[in-house]
């Protein structure tokens, strides 16, 4: 689009053209982060509004508009609130440079988190007036230097707000996929006691010399295995020699009776008894409008986690997975409020995730939802979808409306009036998969809301607002504590 203007200038030109477009990005961007902030300081002022008690509260309905209006989650729009709320009540001098585009959001973003345990609006206010003389001259720094160069002033003026990293580092933690993970395989990292630690490799050690020396695999491969027959619950390794002699060899794998392999089919059973006057659509204007993905060879994948290889595939089906079709329902509905296996499995297969813009949670840590709620809609795919727990609250009690297609299309109304449009995810990964159920009929009036129906919504233990305080006191509390440990005895 812009290529064509740009062939005739020189390297100074281009440089230039560069160095401007970086500074209308963060002039745009904090222009952005203002109006968050006014979104956030709305949702965030105290009063006694019974909501802030809510557990899906006011600050979680303004990040659920602000992840719609940016596709992006819901906890990166919360933290992109509190960005926007830093700049607005803590860093004025740090926003004013901010808006000028002379500082990166990058480096906003880093300040206002490492400056988060400040407490005292004195204090905050040296330290804005420190930072932002600072970090217009920093220069390109790594992100390890620049957490190190904010910190150092954090020190000089509130030594208890520093955050400490390198204690944070000490709790244990396992963590598993990174988003450069190669296909087929996940890394896996992270902290245990030294006991565990010492257990698990010894539990790993025994497995991997269970099989014989005719095992084609390294041992750091046979080590992943053994991690992997644990997970199953089994207590050996199955060698992968093929001898006839090997008493390990050929052994059952025990992770293929842990997976469920569903294998989409176009194939739709006869059914018994119809249940409701349903029939398939010719066309819906979802269908029409939505954008048809280029056909791609069909793929297998877990669901909420990554792609698996064929040869992983055959593996499993070889050593006994169950393969259990899904199929696309019938015209008929399911005669109560709880959906069939077989429609909660289409509905689950179709959607993959949660169907809330900018959320990708599992579908099979979802809710099924009623588009049009029961009885006044049906219990059947064109009227299901998963929403999240979170999202399922939200449109309950925080003013979302939607409205879904035979094909699984949902367009969402937020409480603001914009609308956004999303597909099953589905459609992205099994292009020539048609999930296209039942025209339903025209929909009901829903009844008014009863007025008890707020009781209804969990309850938080205390507000967001008093949760934050006590999590930034315990912090600070630790960080005294362990700089005390830290001085050296007389």
């Amino acid at each position: 689009m812009f290529a064509s203007e740009f062939r005739s200038a020189d390297e100074a030109a281009l440089v230039a053209e560069i160095q401007a477009c970086t500074r209308a990005e963060a002039v745009t961007a904090a222009r952005r982060f203002a109006a968050i902030g006014e979104l956030a300081a709305r949702a965030d002022a105290p009063g006694l509004d019974e909501r802030q008690q809510w557990a899906v509260d006011l600050w979680a309905c303004a990040a659920a508009e602000v992840a719609a209006a940016m596709s992006i989650s819901q906890r990166k729009a919360s933290g992109q609130m509190r960005i926007a709320l830093a700049l607005r009540e803590r860093l004025p001098k740090l926003a004013a440079r901010f808006s000028a585009g002379e500082i990166s959001a990058k480096l906003v973003s880093a300040i206002t988190w490492r400056t988060h345990l400040v407490i005292g609006a004195e204090l905050m206010a040296r330290i804005d007036e420190a930072v932002t003389e600072r970090a217009v001259a920093w220069g390109a720094l790594s992100e390890e230097r620049l957490e190190l160069a904010i910190d150092a002033i954090v020190e000089t003026h509130d030594p208890d707000a520093r955050r400490r990293f390198h204690e944070a580092a000490r709790q244990c933690d396992v963590r598993l996929g990174k988003p450069d993970d190669d296909t087929g395989t996940a890394s896996l990292w992270g902290r245990l006691s030294a006991v565990d630690a010492e257990l698990l490799d010894k539990r790993i050690a025994e497995m991997i010399a269970g099989v014989c020396e005719g095992d084609p695999r390294t041992e750091g491969q046979r080590r992943a295995a053994a991690l992997g027959a644990m997970a199953a619950g089994a207590d050996r390794l199955a060698c992968h020699c093929g001898g006839a002699q090997c008493p390990r060899a050929g052994a059952a794998d025990p992770r293929a009776a842990a997976f469920v392999i569903h294998a989409i089919t176009d194939t739709t059973p006869t059914p018994t008894k119809a249940k409701a006057n349903l029939s398939r659509p010719t066309n819906t204007n979802a269908e029409s409008s939505a954008p048809k993905p280029d056909a791609q060879p069909p793929m297998t994948l877990i669901v909420g986690g990554g792609v698996i290889p064929p040869a992983l595939l055959a593996e499993l089906i070889d050593n006994g997975a169950t393969v259990r079709p899904v199929y696309r329902p019938y015209g008929v509905a399911d005669p109560g409020y709880r959906p069939s296996r077989a429609c909660e499995r289409f509905v689950h297969m179709r959607d993959m995730t949660c169907r809330f813009p900018g959320c990708d949670r599992p579908a099979q840590n979802c809710d099924i939802d009623h588009t049009t709620p029961y009885p006044g809609g049906p219990t059947h795919p064109s009227n299901n979808k998963c929403l999240c727990r979170l999202h399922h609250l939200l449109k309950t009690f925080c003013g979302w409306r939607d409205e879904q297609y035979p094909d699984g299309t949902v367009v969402w109304t937020a409480p603001s009036g914009h609308t956004y449009r999303t597909y099953p995810f589905s459609r992205v990964l099994f292009p020539n998969w048609d999930t296209t159920t039942a025209d339903l009929p025209p929909r009901a009036n829903a009844p008014p809301p009863s007025a008890q129906r707020a009781l209804k919504m969990p309850r938080r233990r205390r507000t967001r607002a008093a949760e934050n305080t006590a999590r930034i006191n315990a912090e600070r509390k630790l960080n005294k504590r362990d700089a005390a440990r830290d001085l050296p005895s007389l």
